[in-house]
């Protein structure tokens, strides 16, 4: 049975202690959607910001 998130909307985050961040394309995976992150950082707590932004395609 799948899962809902609750979205949490806020126009401004503040963040301690970050290692910085990865700008990453959302692709669908099944019924869902996946973001890719470097293996380095398996065990580590992420965050997902959502922006309305659209993505733009790299050249």
């Amino acid at each position: 049975m799948p899962r809902k998130v609750k979205l949490e909307v806020t126009r401004e985050l503040r963040l301690n202690g970050i290692l910085g961040f990865v700008k990453r394309r959302v692709t669908p995976h099944g019924t869902g959607a996946k973001v890719t992150c470097p293996k380095e950082f398996l065990g580590r707590t992420a965050y997902l910001v959502i922006t309305d932004e659209r993505w733009e395609e790299e050249e």
